[in-house]
């Protein structure tokens, strides 16, 4: 090498290098990242920000890594096929930090997801009195076993010595570690004045035909045409709780158990929102939980309770409130463990730093938001050793106040400091600001989009012609006037969650913004105690629940019109036109691709060749409406059909209605066709919204309706707002969004903090008011948003 001015070979790659993405609706994009910078992109929903970020760059990274594991592993890991990309250069190992709900296993807490609760355990094992073993005995998600067997030793002569092994586990023994009981009720399961070959059981899936009714009419511990009613307090026990016992019905070996212990295994191990819909109503109809009576929730032992350092037993640390939990770990002082607690210190100082210290480490994960979701992973990475990595974020300012915005950059800017890549998909100038480096995707969304509009410094955005460029600064000005209220909703004593006895009147008849920092109590207030009935439509944005043979047409009840006024065209019977029904394609059963299962390896999805992806026999597709098939209409986005069945021989008001609704709450580019599983977060919501417009409906409750959105798109949503209100709707919204704060004619500011440290009232009013007031957090964001 010559003198200093070379750069080593290794230390060339400094970009990572992308061209020619196709992935989705990207058209041939080509892009060079900066690595150890933070890069946003940018662009309205449907743009193409996610399918260039996760689409392709993550996507190729996780699945070069998985190549890197044996076939047996792989064997357990998803499947990434590779990205529809022509070069992908300089990639580092991609962390995703998305936000995908945890897992809803009622074992699975806000401790167990992260390291906090390990490390707690050893500190008990260590310090508490009485002492009670290692670590395991303060896990409820261990048991305690005892065995004892022979084992060979060999002292010269070998002979067997009796052993007796034993483990103690931290498990409440009567609730499993759930934390509830179950209190099945018998009616449910059986038709006592029938016979088990009558069809006794009503269980689903258990009919007398079925694998389960020849079991237990076969089993012969009872005498299948005797009514249950008649049955012998034996035949009674054997057919409800019998242990795992070996039998042979027709010939065939199978294991007979009790009704009681198979649908414990069956059903009540799983979320019960994952279950089929017909499932999860016998369910909810046959089963009430209630608290463990034994442990009273802590999902505890009784030793793991009583067991305590300086009087706060496990139950207790992992019930208080994250800040109040460091401070206690902070008075701790002892020699032995001084490391622990040091390391103990740092990890729930993440989380209040992260603006998650109102959490408990008690708290089922199954129940935080998505935005908590993403969080509650970043501490994970905010005490890794690894640099040199590529973090990738999905909106981490989603369910996020301003005030909570800057400590999220500062948690950015400190993971990209470390030396690692930071890539974000973000819509919230606050974020878009901190940026090294921006990538602006569009112009439009769907197929209008999927190009790069802009490339460089936020500087050259803001300057620069595009979409995001000239809406960068836009800020909404209060109103010069608000509606006034038609009455009032009135709560009384609200106490859910964190809220403290609180009274207010919800005004009627106007756009009502409630608002806070994460963890104040919005969701508890409005979830809580808007009674959910007579008129109260509530839009959130859990997951809509449906295979991937669902879409925006199944979902919003579209398709029905289509296929009738199909079926009418060409003189045929309507279920020709659904793929989930006599008119899909025989190959690939409607799905449109055809899912290889590889036993070892993992298995593969490929387009079906039969149909080409379309999903419907070819004879469907000769039959026409408008001069289009069937799989053209669902292959249009909503912008397109919408004018397609305006007018002409495709002219279908009962279509046009919900396109209309569709393309008002901002889902033009959405294709009708596509799976729902596709969809983030902010689109499940809107499409929820557009189908609940129809409804007679007087109360609106929307938690967070812009998430997901962009600024452009923003102003689409609030005109939305404003017809609903206008058309004589009551609406109320949890958001953080100082453009609808601003746009409100109404603010219910809760805090003034987070946890305990919240869920009072601290101001009530209109924005000017809250603006002059200056005295709540809200309140300084929002006068700093308006300028005021």
């Amino acid at each position: 090498m010559t003198k200093g001015t070379d750069v080593h070979a290794a230390d060339s790659h400094e970009m990572i290098r992308v061209h020619g993405a196709r992935v989705n609706n990207l058209k041939d994009v080509s892009v060079e990242i900066p690595k150890r910078r933070l890069t946003v992109f940018t662009g309205v929903s449907g743009s193409g920000k996610s399918s260039l970020v996760f689409g392709t760059i993550a996507a190729e990274s996780q699945r070069l890594i998985n190549e890197t594991y044996s076939a047996f592993v792989q064997g357990f890991m998803p499947t990434l096929a590779r990205p529809e990309v022509d070069v992908l250069d300089g990639l580092t190992t991609a962390i995703i930090v998305d936000q995908q709900r945890l897992g809803a296993d009622p074992r699975s807490t806000v401790g167990t997801a992260t390291d906090a609760n390990a490390m707690l355990r050893i500190l008990f094992s260590r310090l508490a009195a009485p002492h009670l073993g290692p670590p395991s005995a303060y896990a409820f998600n261990v048991a305690s076993v005892q065995a004892s067997g022979a084992i060979k030793v060999d002292k010269g002569a070998r002979r067997a010595e009796k052993v007796t092994f034993s483990r103690t586990g931290g498990m409440c023994p009567r609730c499993e570690g759930r934390g509830a009981v179950t209190d099945i009720d018998l009616t449910q399961l059986y038709d006592d004045s029938k016979s088990l070959r009558e069809g006794a059981l009503t269980i689903p899936g258990y009919s007398v035909d079925g694998w389960y009714g020849r079991i237990y009419t076969g089993c012969g511990f009872f005498d299948p045409d005797k009514p249950i009613a008649k049955f012998t307090k034996r035949e009674l026990h054997d057919l409800l709780h019998r242990e795992p016992t070996k039998i042979k019905v027709e010939g065939i070996n199978l294991t007979y158990e009790g009704l009681i212990p198979k649908i414990q295994k069956s059903f009540l191990a799983k979320d019960v929102d994952s279950l089929q819909p017909h499932v999860r109503a016998f369910v909810e109809r046959a089963v009430t939980f209630t608290v463990c009576p034994e442990c009273a929730g802590t999902r505890l032992s009784e030793g793991a309770r009583t067991s305590k350092i300086d009087g706060v037993s496990i139950a207790d640390a992992c019930a208080m409130q994250i800040t109040d939990l460091a401070e206690w770990v902070r008075g701790l002082d002892d020699p032995s463990v001084a490391p622990l607690l040091t390391a103990l210190g740092h990890s729930l100082d993440s989380f209040v730093e992260i603006g998650l210290g109102y959490l408990s480490l008690d708290r089922p994960s199954g129940t935080l938001s998505g935005g908590e979701a993403q969080r509650v992973k970043m501490i994970r990475h905010l005490g890794s050793s690894l640099t040199d990595v590529t973090y990738v974020f999905d909106e981490p300012t989603t369910g996020l106040h301003p005030h909570d915005i800057q400590r999220m950059n500062g948690l950015l800017l400190r993971l990209r400091d470390k030396g690692n890549t930071v890539l974000v998909v973000e819509h919230k100038p606050e974020t878009i600001a901190i940026a090294d480096h921006v990538v602006d995707l569009g112009p439009g969304a769907g197929t209008g989009g999927g190009a790069v509009c802009f490339e460089g410094t936020v500087e050259g955005l803001r300057a620069s012609d595009t979409v995001t460029g000239r809406h960068l600064d836009d800020r909404a000005s209060l109103k010069k006037s608000v509606r006034e209220a038609t009455g009032a909703l009135e709560i009384r004593g609200a106490d859910a969650n964190n809220l403290r006895g609180v009274d207010v009147d919800i005004p009627l008849g106007v756009l009502v913004a409630v608002t806070g920092v994460a963890g104040s109590g919005k969701s508890s207030l409005v979830h809580g105690s808007v009674p959910e009935g007579e008129g109260v439509v509530s839009v959130d944005q859990g997951a809509i629940r449906g295979s991937r043979r669902s879409n925006p047409a199944t979902y919003t009840g579209l398709l029905d019109p289509i296929r009738k006024a199909f079926a009418k065209a060409n003189g045929v019977k309507p279920a020709l036109f659904s793929a989930n029904s006599e008119g899909a394609c025989p190959t690939c059963n409607g799905v449109g691709v055809v899912y290889t299962d590889l036993a070892m390896m993992a298995g593969v999805a490929t387009t079906c060749e039969e149909c080409e992806g379309r999903r419907f026999q070819a004879s469907v597709l000769e039959y026409r409406l408008g001069g289009r098939d069937i799989s053209e209409v669902l292959a249009m986005p909503v912008s397109e059909a919408e004018a397609f069945f305006a007018e002409g021989e495709a002219r279908l008001l009962a279509a046009h209605r919900i396109l209309t609704r569709l393309s008002d709450v901002g889902l033009g580019y959405l294709t009708l066709g596509q799976p729902l599983t596709t969809l983030s977060g902010g689109e499940r919501q809107r499409l929820k919204l557009a189908t609940h417009m129809g409804e007679k409906g007087g109360v609106y409750v929307l938690d967070e309706p812009t998430a997901g959105l962009h600024l452009a798109d923003v102003e689409q949503l609030l005109g939305l707002l404003d017809r609903l209100v206008d058309s004589g709707k009551s609406v109320i919204v949890v958001e953080h969004h100082q453009a609808v704060m601003a746009h409100a004619d109404w603010i219910i500011d809760l805090g003034p903090g987070a946890g305990h440290d919240g869920g009072r009232i601290v101001f009530e009013g209109t924005p000017a008011e809250l603006v002059a007031d200056g005295s709540t957090l809200t309140g300084q964001h929002l006068a700093e948003y308006v300028g005021a």
